[in-house]
């Protein structure tokens, strides 16, 4: 089940529609825990000085920002915190694009938006006026106390909310380790792509996830579940995690007056960066 991390509201223009977010994706990782062999304890993780080898008590330790190769500017907690953005419970969207303009290469992590009961006609207006421009929402928003930037897509009866890179953090590519974009100048001929679609239409079939296994995540449960049968078991203590707290959601206005109201506002938003 998908778990809420906030509730808020999508802003655009001068419309706000009331949502939760909630998780999308839950990651299957394969994971594993340092234990002790002789006793079953977990094994933690010293904090020790690199250069001296001797374990470095928590007060002593600060946050350094390397400005270049072995050089650090020291920040306290209080400074880190006055730059951190302030935590909001929206999604701001401040443009709008083409859905396909977006590469995929900027995708992060995707998240669901519901609406609240009070939302579901705005939430429905800006999911099927999205789906039918084939446009997608630029948005600012700040989750886990970290600034993203983010892309608001309609997926099916659903509004998602895919948090992007940012510019900086896609790498450009060596244009000259890359054959030409000309198909014959690369050398391939038109029989040999003729043939290559052939083959990719041979090879066409309908998404279903369900069809693709992480086969070894597979074979380590299965081992697993053997040891657990087996009885080759050690018990090792842990702290449970504190419960998230939710906030309460945003306030809706009425829609079409709002929507007048944006219309005539709205021209030139879109080029505005990001706080």
């Amino acid at each position: 089940m998908s778990r809420v991390i906030w509730r808020g509201a999508i802003s655009f223009g001068l419309v706000n529609v009331p949502v939760q977010l909630q998780t999308a994706t839950r990651p299957e990782r394969t994971s594993f825990n340092l234990i002790d062999k002789e006793t079953a304890d977990p094994v933690g993780y010293k904090q020790i000085n690199k250069r001296t080898g001797k374990e470095v008590k928590r007060e002593n330790i600060v946050r350094g920002f390397e400005y270049e190769k072995g050089h650090y500017v020291l920040l306290a907690d209080e400074e880190i915190r006055a730059a951190s953005p302030e935590s909001t419970q929206t999604v701001d969207i401040v443009a709008f694009v083409e859905a396909y303009s977006v590469s995929f290469l900027y995708l992060d992590t995707p998240y669901y938006l519901v609406p609240e009961r009070q939302g579901k006609k705005a939430y429905a207006l800006l999911r099927e006026a999205l789906a039918q421009t084939s446009k997608i929402g630029i948005a600012n928003v700040v989750l886990h106390n970290k600034q993203h930037l983010a892309a608001l897509i309609p997926a099916g009866p659903v509004l998602a909310l895919n948090t992007l890179r940012w510019g900086g953090e896609v790498l450009s590519i060596e244009e000259d380790a890359l054959p030409p974009v000309d198909a014959k100048k690369a050398g391939v001929s038109a029989r040999e792509i003729d043939m290559a679609k052939k083959l990719i239409e041979d090879m066409t079939a309908p998404w279903n996830p369900a069809e693709y296994r992480d086969t070894f995540r597979e074979e380590i449960l299965a081992l697993v579940d053997k040891k657990v049968r087996e009885g080759k078991t050690r018990e090792v203590s842990e702290a449970a995690s504190a419960p998230a707290k939710v906030r309460e959601t945003a306030d809706v206005l009425d829609l079409s007056e709002l929507l007048k109201r944006s219309l005539g506002r709205g021209k030139g938003k879109g080029k505005h960066a990001a706080a």
